[in-house]
């Protein structure tokens, strides 16, 4: 990691207003979030970093300041705000103080976009600066307090060099005519919709290895699953630090009745003392009892569709191998389903599919409605 001047830490007003003028100067920030979803059940935005080209900022949103001000930098479209993999940052800004955003850049679609083979942000650093970057704070407890120096340290690198690289990766674009199909995705991330929480009864249906279990089994690993929901709502826990799944997926299969069978499984004597007596109780439960139905996310699309799917599909691929980039850099999964389904006949008829975009029904247009009518003529 290489050595920076440390950042100026965030954490009363008069340094927030500092702070915001310098920042309200300038035409571009760099802008990066910390997170404890590994941790908590309720996840928290608890570290800000910001960087101009002569300053690193780190503002601490766990302390008791009004961050409205920066909302409004951040709600700025005279102002850039750059980051690298956008999306988690914005959601998660969003539902926590309800900020809005204009003008953004994100290094990491940048990347994706000019088909570079390595898009992490550590990798870039390192190819493109040769800064390394250390892994030692990547599943860090960002929650805590106080903040260690090193890992304010690490912090601070993933703003740091944002500016830089956006500078770089204009020219990029601005070289291989990209510059107008990247801020068609920048803008369409600004509309990236607050995070919700992962968990509760909805994440059930999620739990790696369900579906294997007869429902009999399925029905014990419900209450099971219940169980350890309200333990981690109620410690703000993130739920595998209560138990992990393949533990609860083995209690449902083995059912036990007694400490000792749980013990079997393997369970440590200390969670025996804390949940035994819970476990068995959900297990019991379980027992007899009816699974609840699954809930109907979506309308399963037709034959028909799914044709028009795989034929869209092995275009998509064959467009992406041209550019050199990855298959959803041309057009995303949830987009190329919603033109199997709707077979749009006409460029003003593709113009109807908002989340395609401008640019790409313009340079992909054509070739759509041509792997469609062709699905069309096969059919006859």
């Amino acid at each position: 990691m290489s050595d920076l001047p440390p950042a100026t830490i965030v954490t009363s007003y008069s340094v927030l207003e500092e702070v915001i003028r310098d920042l309200g100067s300038q035409d571009a920030i760099a802008v990066d979030t910390e997170s404890n979803s590994l941790y908590a059940y309720h996840e928290k935005v608890c570290l800000i970093q910001i960087s101009t080209s002569g300053s690193d900022y780190i503002v601490d949103p766990l302390t008791d300041l009004d961050l409205a001000p920066l909302g409004s930098l951040f709600a700025n479209p005279e102002i850039q705000k750059v980051f690298h993999a956008a999306e988690q940052d914005v959601a998660g800004l969003k539902r926590d103080m309800e900020f809005r955003f204009a003008n953004l850049f994100d290094t990491m679609w940048a990347a994706r976009i000019l088909g570079w083979p390595k898009v992490g942000l550590a990798n870039i650093l390192e190819e493109r600066f040769q800064v390394r970057t250390s892994k030692r704070f990547q599943r860090h407890n960002w929650g805590k307090r106080p903040l260690e120096s090193r890992a304010l340290a690490y912090a601070q690198m993933d703003t740091h060099y944002l500016l830089q690289l956006r500078e770089l990766q204009m020219r990029e674009l601005g070289n291989k005519g990209r510059l107008e199909e990247a801020s068609e995705v920048f803008a369409q991330l600004t509309a990236t919709e607050a995070a919700k929480n992962p968990f509760g009864p909805e994440a059930f249906w999620r739990v790696k290895g369900r579906h294997k279990l007869p429902d009999d089994e399925q029905a014990v690993l419900w209450e099971l699953y219940q169980w350890r929901d309200r333990k981690a709502n109620s410690q703000n826990k993130a739920p595998f630090r209560v138990m992990g799944d393949s533990t609860l997926i083995e209690i449902a299969k083995a059912r036990p009745s007694t400490l000792d069978g749980l013990a079997h499984l393997g369970l440590k004597p200390r969670a025996l003392r804390s949940h035994g007596q819970a476990l068995l109780a959900a297990v019991n439960r379980g027992k007899g009892a009816q699974l609840p139905k699954h809930p109907v996310t979506s309308r399963r699309p037709d034959e028909e569709a799914k044709d028009r799917y795989k034929a869209l599909r092995a275009w998509r691929v064959k467009a992406a191998k041209r550019r050199g980039v990855d298959t959803d850099v041309i057009i995303s999964n949830a987009v190329l389903w919603e033109l199997a389904e709707r077979d749009p006949r006409s460029m003003r008829e593709l113009d109807q599919i908002e989340d395609l975009g401008t640019w790409k029904q313009k340079t992909y247009g054509p070739d759509i409605l041509q792997v469609l009518n062709r699905k069309r003529k096969s059919r006859k």
